[in-house]
C-alpha cells in the first residue's frame, strides 16, 4: 500500500472521529452508533467504487481502504489496552471499592449467565459443537459501557447506581475475554483438548495471576515515576508503555489474562500515583490518556465497522434466524441478572435499589461493538478453527453487534423517553421555576449597575428594562403558581447544594496545591458519599454520613488490632496521620459554607431553611472540633504540626497568586516572576512531605503528661516508656472482661471507660487507672471495662507495676484513694 495513500486514509479517519461526536449530539444517538454507521458507509462505498465500471479514479483509494491491515491483533494489542487503562485510570477507585461486591458479582455472573444461556440456546439449532456455541456466548457477552453510562449522565439517576454499572461494564470485558480464550483453546484443531472442567479450573488462575502481574507492574512504574519529579513529559511517556507491557507479559509469558493485567495496572496507578506525583502532572497524565482513549475508541469502532460488510457478505436466511435467537437469548440472560440477581443484592444491602425503568433502560442499552467484532475476527483468522465454525461465529457475532448498534442504539433515546427517565420530577420542576426567578432578579440588579457604569443611553436602557421586566414577571408568576415545595424537601435540596459546594471547595484547594492529591481524592470520595446519602435519606443521611467521614472506619479498626495484638504500628501511624490531615482540612472548609448559605441558598429556599442549614453546619463544626481535640489528646503536638503545614501551604499559594497579579499589572517582569516562583516551588517541595507520626515518640509524650507519673526523673520516665504498651480502643470495645485473671494495669491517657460491677457503673477518665485492685488483692476481676469514647490506654505488666508502686508516692496515694472509693481495704508498704 502506498504510504501517502495510507496516511491520507488515517487522516480522513481522524476527521470522521472528530465529526462523529457533534453529529451524535445533534442526532441524540450514542457516538458509537454514528462511528459504526460511518465505518459501514465507508466500507460499502469502497467496495462499490472498486467493483463499478462507472469510474476508475477512486480505485487506488478504494483498494487501500479494502486492504487496510485490520487484524484482530491490532484491536487486542494496540487499541484495547489503551481503552481499558484509561477507564481504570480515571475511575473513582475509592467509591468503586465501596461497592466491589455487587460490581464483581454482576460482572462475573453476568458474563457466565450470558455465555451459558446463549450457548445452550444456539446448540440445538446452529449445528455446532456445544463448546463453539459457548464460545459465541462469551463473544457476545462483552458490552460497550458508553451507551449505558450516557443514560445516567442524561438522567437524575443515583450516582451509586451509575458507578456500579460503570464498574461492572469495565470488568465485564475482562471476564468475557478470559472465557473466550478458554473456549477457543478447546475447539482449536491440533491443540491437546482439555476437558471443560480443566478449562474452567484455569479460569481463577487467569484472573488472579493477571491481577497480580498488573498490580506489580503498576508499583514498579510508580516507583520509577517518583524518581523523575521534574520531568512531567517523561513521566507521561513512561506510563504509555505500562498497559502494553502488562498485557504482553501476562498473555505471552505467564499465560494469564492480559486484559485483567491492564485493569489491575490502571487501578494500581490510580491508587498509588496521587500523593507521589505533583497535581499538575496528574492532570496532564489524565488529559493525555483521555485523548488517547478518544482516538483509540473512535478508530476501533470505525475500523471494526469496515469489516462488517466483509463478514456478512454471504449471509443467509438461516443465519438471520440464528442472529435473532442470539438477540433474544442475550436479552433474556441480561434480564435474569437485572430482575433476578440484582434484587437479591439489594435485599442483602450490597446494592442500591434499582427502579424498574432504570433496569429496562440498562437491559436495552447493552450495546455491543468493537470488542465483539475483534473477538469474532480473531476466530475467523485462526487456522486452527474448522471452517464451518469460523463462518458461523463470524456471522452470528457480527450480525448481533450490528443489530445492537442499528436497532437498540438508534431507539435507546426513545426508550428512555417512554420510560420517563428524561423528565424532571415535580420537585425539580418547581425548584427550577424558583431558581430562574431568583436568578433573573439578581441579573436585573447587575445589569442596572452595569448600564450606569457604562453611561449608556437612558432610552435604550429603559426599553431593554421593560423587555427584561416582562420576562422576569413571567418567571415570578410561574414560580408563584408552582406547587409549593415542603420544607423537608427544601432542606434536602439545600444540603445537596451544600455538599456540592463542599466538593467544589475541595477541588479549588487541590488546584491551588493547598492540599495534596491523595487527600483531595479521599475528601472528594467523602463528599460524593455525602451527596448520595443526602439524596437517599435527606437530613438524616447527611448527618450520619458526615459523622462517619470523621471516624476512621474499618481500616482504622484493623490497624489498631495490628498495633494492639501484633505490635505492628506502621499502618496505624499512616491511617491516623491521614485522619489528622483530613479533619484539619474539613475544619478549615466548613466555615466557607455559611457564606454560601447566606449568598445563594437563602434567596432560593428562605430564611427558615437557611437557619436550619446554618445549625447543621455548626453541628458539623462541633463534631469536627471534638474529633480533633480527641486526636490532640491521643497524639500531643501532631495536630499543631498539621495545622501549621496547612497554613503554610495556603500562605504559599496566596504568595504565588500575588506574584501573578503583579506580573499581569506589569510591575514585575517574567524573569523576576520565574525566579520568585522557583523560590516558592523549593519551599513547596519542603512542605510536600507530611510530618511523620512516630507512635513511640507519642507514647513518651503521653507518659510525660500523665498526672501520676509527674515528678519522676527523666531516666525513670524513659525506662517506664519502654515498658508501657500503648493500646487504642474504640467506643464499645471491651477492654477487660469479667473473671479474667489479672496480668496488667491500665492507665487512661485519653478518653473515658465505663466499669460495670454487679449493678454498679462507674466512669473513669483521663489520668485514672483500672485493673490495679485485682492485682493487689490477687482475685479474679469482677468488673467489666468498656470504652465509651476513643481511648488511648497505657498498659503496664504486673511485675513492673508493683515495682513502680514501691517507688512512686503519687501512684501509691492514687491506688489507696481508688480502693477507698470502692470499699476495698489495702495494706500497702510506704514507697521508698
Amino acid at each position: 500500500m502506498d504510504l501517502i495513500v495510507f496516511v491520507a486514509i488515517i487522516a480522513a479517519l481522524f476527521v470522521v472521529i472528530g465529526l462523529s461526536e457533534p453529529l451524535a449530539g445533534r442526532l441524540r444517538l450514542p457516538s458509537t452508533v454514528v462511528l459504526a454507521a460511518f465505518g459501514i458507509a465507508i466500507a460499502v462505498a469502497a467496495t462499490f467504487f472498486w467493483q463499478t465500471d462507472l469510474t476508475d479514479v477512486l480505485n487506488p483509494v478504494a483498494l487501500a481502504i479494502l486492504n487496510l491491515p485490520i487484524r484482530s491483533n491490532v484491536f487486542l494489542y494496540v487499541f484495547l489496552p489503551t481503552l481499558i487503562f484509561q477507564a481504570t485510570l480515571t475511575i473513582n477507585l475509592r467509591r468503586i471499592l465501596d461497592d466491589w461486591v455487587p460490581i464483581l458479582v454482576l460482572a462475573v455472573v453476568a458474563v457466565g449467565v450470558a455465555t451459558v444461556v446463549v450457548g445452550y440456546a444456539l446448540y440445538p439449532l446452529a449445528g455446532l459443537p456445544l463448546m463453539a456455541c459457548l464460545l459465541i456466548g462469551a463473544i457476545v457477552s462483552t458490552t460497550d459501557p458508553s451507551a449505558v453510562v450516557s443514560i445516567f449522565r442524561a438522567t437524575p439517576a443515583p450516582q451509586r447506581l451509575a458507578r456500579i454499572v460503570e464498574g461492572e461494564s469495565l470488568l465485564n470485558d475482562a471476564a468475557a475475554i478470559a472465557l473466550f480464550g478458554l473456549f477457543l483453546s478447546i475447539i482449536s484443531i491440533g491443540v491437546e483438548e482439555p476437558s471443560l472442567a480443566e478449562a474452567l479450573g484455569r479460569f481463577p488462575y487467569l484472573l488472579f495471576m493477571g491481577a497480580a502481574l498488573g498490580w506489580l507492574a503498576a508499583w514498579v512504574f510508580v516507583v520509577v515515576l517518583t524518581r523523575l519529579p521534574n520531568y512531567p513529559l517523561a513521566q507521561i511517556s513512561i506510563t504509555i508503555a505500562l498497559p502494553y507491557l502488562a498485557f504482553i507479559v501476562s498473555e505471552q509469558l505467564a499465560g494469564a489474562s492480559g486484559v485483567v493485567a491492564v485493569v489491575a495496572a490502571g487501578l494500581g496507578v490510580n491508587f498509588m500515583a496521587p500523593g507521589r506525583m505533583p497535581p499538575p502532572t496528574l492532570v496532564k497524565l489524565r488529559d493525555t490518556w483521555d485523548l488517547l482513549a478518544y482516538w483509540a475508541g473512535g478508530l476501533i469502532f470505525v475500523m471494526a465497522a469496515l469489516l462488517i460488510p466483509r463478514l456478512l457478505a454471504d449471509v443467509r436466511i438461516y443465519d438471520l434466524g440464528l442472529i435473532l435467537i442470539t438477540v433474544v437469548a442475550t436479552l433474556a440472560a441480561r434480564a435474569i441478572v437485572l430482575f433476578g440477581l440484582l434484587p437479591i443484592l439489594t435485599g442483602m444491602r450490597l446494592s442500591p435499589r434499582v427502579e424498574t425503568p432504570y433496569r429496562l433502560a440498562i437491559l436495552w442499552g447493552g450495546l455491543r461493538g468493537a470488542v465483539t467484532l475483534a473477538l469474532a475476527l480473531a476466530v475467523t483468522e485462526s487456522f486452527r478453527i474448522p471452517p464451518d465454525i469460523k463462518r458461523q461465529v463470524g456471522m452470528i457475532a457480527t450480525g448481533y453487534a450490528l443489530f445492537t448498534l442499528r436497532v437498540q442504539g438508534t431507539t435507546l433515546r426513545w426508550v428512555i423517553g417512554r420510560l420517563g427517565l428524561d423528565r424532571l420530577s415535580p420537585l425539580d420542576t418547581a425548584l427550577s421555576d424558583q431558581v430562574v426567578a431568583v436568578a433573573l432578579q439578581t441579573v436585573r440588579e447587575q445589569v442596572a449597575e452595569t448600564a450606569r457604569d457604562f453611561g449608556l443611553s437612558r432610552d435604550i436602557v429603559r426599553d431593554e428594562a421593560k423587555r427584561f421586566a416582562a420576562r422576569l414577571n413571567t418567571a415570578v408568576k410561574r414560580a408563584d403558581d408552582a406547587t409549593d415545595i415542603p420544607d423537608r424537601d427544601r432542606i434536602t435540596l439545600g444540603l445537596l447544594a451544600l455538599a456540592g459546594r463542599e466538593r467544589d471547595l475541595i477541588l479549588e484547594e487541590f488546584r491551588d496545591q493547598v492540599i495534596p492529591a491523595r487527600l483531595a481524592d479521599r475528601m472528594l470520595s467523602d463528599a460524593d458519599r455525602l451527596i448520595e446519602a443526602t439524596r437517599v435519606s435527606g437530613r438524616t443521611g447527611y448527618r450520619t454520613e458526615a459523622r462517619a467521614a470523621l471516624r476512621g472506619g474499618r481500616s482504622l479498626r484493623a490497624a489498631e488490632r495490628l498495633h494492639n495484638r501484633l505490635r505492628i504500628s506502621r499502618p496505624l501511624a499512616r491511617i491516623t496521620a491521614d485522619r489528622f490531615e483530613r479533619i484539619v482540612t474539613v475544619g478549615l472548609i466548613l466555615p466557607s459554607l455559611h457564606e454560601f448559605i447566606n449568598t445563594r441558598i437563602l434567596r432560593i429556599h428562605g430564611r427558615r431553611v437557611a437557619d436550619l442549614l446554618h445549625e447543621l453546619i455548626n453541628r458539623r463544626q462541633e463534631d469536627t472540633q471534638k474529633e480533633l481535640e480527641g486526636l490532640r489528646l491521643q497524639y500531643p503536638g501532631y495536630a499543631e504540626d498539621m495545622e501549621r503545614r496547612l497554613i503554610r501551604r495556603t500562605t504559599l499559594q496566596l504568595e504565588e497568586r500575588e506574584y501573578d497579579l503583579l506580573t499581569d499589572d506589569g510591575l514585575i517582569g517574567p524573569e523576576l516572576r520565574r525566579a520568585l516562583m522557583d523560590q516558592t516551588e523549593t519551599y513547596r517541595k519542603q512542605l510536600s512531605d507530611r510530618p511523620a507520626l512516630d507512635l513511640t515518640l507519642q507514647k513518651s509524650q503521653l507518659v510525660k503528661l500523665f498526672p501520676l507519673f509527674q515528678g519522676m526523673s527523666d531516666a525513670s520516665l524513659r525506662d517506664l516508656s519502654r515498658h508501657l504498651r500503648t493500646v487504642y480502643a474504640n467506643p464499645g470495645d471491651i477492654v477487660l472482661r469479667r473473671d479474667d485473671m489479672p496480668r496488667q494495669v491500665w492507665f487512661i491517657a485519653s478518653g473515658a471507660v465505663q466499669t460495670v460491677t454487679a449493678a454498679q457503673k462507674h466512669r473513669l477518665g483521663r489520668g485514672e487507672m483500672f485493673g490495679q485492685l485485682a492485682i493487689l488483692t490477687r482475685q479474679r476481676r469482677r468488673t467489666q471495662v468498656t470504652a465509651i469514647t476513643h481511648c488511648t490506654l497505657l498498659a503496664l505488666d504486673e511485675e513492673r507495676f508493683l515495682a513502680l508502686l514501691k517507688r512512686s508516692p503519687r501512684l501509691h496515694e492514687a491506688v489507696l484513694e481508688s480502693s477507698a472509693r470502692r470499699g476495698v481495704a489495702l495494706n500497702l508498704p510506704l514507697p521508698t
